[in-house]
């Protein structure tokens, strides 16, 4: 049983967009993991930096325009459960990352196999 050339036409075409749209999605992703990880260590780096000052200092968090005192140790608490969220972020985009891949390598090889499958036929085009 042979599929029409229209029909397979129209079925590369149409794998053709998702894995097109798998890429774009899996760029945005990376963008985000990338953005995402660089807040992280600027969230470790601002831990380590607190973790050397004595739990009596006097340190201000921005809030809008303006900066309010905060105590060192309710500091480092916002700072541990802000890492921890972020973490959940990162492996979360990590599993999307995975299934966006997954899907964009899935759609080439269909459309490989389509091709191949249509015996070499050099009337289905772009």
């Amino acid at each position: 049983m042979s599929i029409s050339n229209e029909a397979l036409q129209k079925l590369v075409k149409e794998i053709e967009s998702q894995a097109m749209a798998a890429q774009q999605q899996i760029s945005l992703v990376r963008t985000q993991l990338s953005s995402k990880q660089r807040e992280m260590r600027l969230v470790q780096l601002t831990r380590s930096e607190i973790s050397t000052l004595p739990p009596d200092t006097a340190a201000y968090e921005g809030v809008g325009k303006m900066f309010v005192a905060v105590p060192v140790p309710e500091l480092q608490d916002k700072l541990g459960s802000s890492m921890k969220e972020m973490e959940g972020e990162v492996e979360a985009m990590g599993k999307r990352l995975h299934y966006l891949e997954t899907t964009a390598k899935n759609s080439q090889e269909h459309i490989e196999r389509m091709l191949k499958g249509s015996g070499g036929n050099s009337s289905v085009g772009f």
